[in-house]
């Protein structure tokens, strides 16, 4: 019988400790992708800390309970279900991770782990983040000066600062709070004459986004008396450009070769298709939708909030005053081929759905990390996997040779194959080269017929 969701919360404090591999496992799992899900869940058993509660989160065996979804969000009919799956080889400053991966496209959890294996041989992916400082902005109307306007902010910063913080002592605890402030004008606009100030919030291991609202509101009437403006919107920004997560790798051609290419080829192709995004904004929009591929179904798998995270990747990709790649791939003199990403990652461990989604609680207990900034390095390391494995396919045999591939058995089950004929009808389609529904509609004719 599934928990309800006082168990569910009391069960997660408990475990908070038991997560991730366990000491001395690898994210290395050989044949995983040969398993059945049961086995592959069994596996997981082995080689993390998750409880058997965690485990079962992550099976069939159980889902969100209506009775919660009900409390999620308004007018609940129901519940829609999307695959789970797991990347494996991923290590990350020289920590493994397995990488719960939630998403309906085919060949993405295969390319990340493809990708991750190769760049695991050359030592795995280096990341780092900034600390967990979020935007709230605070628009403030019916301005005389605003110079002045500037001025008296300013004047007035500690007293806001501490007005702010007034509002989330457990924050304040943590060792975050409102840090800091910031003042931007704009002299003509379509209503006059605006200032915006920015409060800068350190919102530890949450996504921060009812914190930093909180605050903003709370300050706006003392603003308005500084000010003798008028303050309307009070909201957080999702360009999150003060909580940027990084990644990089550097892979030796000898790791590189692929089928018919060498690794030197393989590295000058990777950097021709990147450099194509780099100056084009049509091919940037698809190449970076590839890396979100990665990175958002990993959001969704911990129930964080991906479309913030994605508004703040594209309009950071916008920051120079053109959109362009989030990645950066070149060649240096020693025979490397250099990877890397930047991309503002406001992300949560604690909060939201991943406190009330039993699953999303799991995934993130599966991942192991320990705080919001570790969290949005793998994150940035799985976008740089991702991107690699596009741009090699892209640079090699086409991307739609190894997707379609994978897509085959949706070919075959959109067909109505069910059970071992979705295995026999996806073969039968990629060892001919014809993967079409009409071709897996013969196919399962054939079958029912003999």
């Amino acid at each position: 019988m599934r928990k309800n969701l006082l168990e569910f919360r009391e069960i997660t404090m408990s475990d908070a400790k038991g997560i991730g591999l366990k000491e001395f496992e690898l994210s290395v799992i050989k044949n995983f992708r040969n398993l059945p899900p049961s086995k592959r869940l069994n596996h997981l058993s082995k080689i993390t800390r998750l409880s058997n509660f965690d485990l079962s989160n992550l099976s069939e065996l159980n889902c969100l309970p209506l009775s919660v979804a009900n409390g999620m969000i308004e007018n609940v009919v129901g519940k829609i279900e999307i695959p789970l799956g797991i990347a494996t080889n991923f290590k990350v400053n020289l920590k493994d991770y397995l990488i719960p991966m939630a998403i309906e496209e085919p060949s993405v959890v295969a390319a990340a782990s493809n990708m991750a294996k190769i760049i695991r041989e050359s030592g795995g992916f280096s990341a780092s983040s900034d600390e967990p400082i979020m935007r709230a902005q605070i628009q403030i109307l019916d301005i005389n000066d605003i110079v002045q306007t500037k001025i008296s902010l300013q004047k007035y910063k500690e007293q806001i600062i501490n007005l702010a913080n007034s509002k989330d002592q457990t924050l304040i605890n943590l060792g975050g709070g409102c840090k800091s402030i910031e003042v931007q004008c704009f002299k003509n606009t379509k209503v006059g004459p605006m200032v915006v100030l920015h409060l800068l919030v350190d919102v530890r291991d949450a996504m921060g986004a009812n914190t930093v609202n909180t605050m903003a509101e709370a300050v706006s009437p003392l603003v308005e008396k500084i000010t003798s403006g008028r303050v309307k919107l009070r909201i957080l920004s999702n360009l999150a450009d003060k909580r940027l997560a990084r990644a990089s790798v550097k892979i030796p051609f000898s790791d590189l070769g692929y089928s018919s290419f060498s690794g030197k080829d393989v590295a000058k192709g990777i950097v021709e298709a990147y450099t194509f995004a780099e100056i084009d904004t049509y091919r940037a929009a698809t190449h970076n939708k590839g890396i979100m591929n990665g990175i958002d179904s990993v959001l969704l798998a911990t129930g964080n909030d991906w479309r913030a995270v994605e508004a703040g990747a594209h309009a950071w990709a916008s920051r120079s005053g053109r959109y362009s790649s989030l990645t950066n791939w070149e060649i240096n003199n020693s025979g490397h081929l250099l990877g890397s990403i930047e991309i503002p990652m406001a992300v949560g461990i604690i909060g939201g759905a991943t406190a009330t989604q039993p699953t999303s609680r799991s995934c993130i207990n599966l991942l192991g990390v320990k705080s919001s900034n570790e969290f949005g390095q793998v994150l940035a390391a799985v976008g740089l996997a991702q991107n690699m494995g596009a741009l090699r396919a892209l640079a090699t045999e086409g991307i739609q040779r190894g997707h379609m591939n994978l897509h085959a058995k949706n070919i075959a089950i959109a067909a109505g194959a069910r059970a071992s004929d979705i295995e026999v009808v996806s073969k039968a389609m990629v060892r001919e080269g014809n993967i079409s529904l009409d071709r897996a509609n013969s196919l399962l004719l054939k079958r029912i017929i003999d």
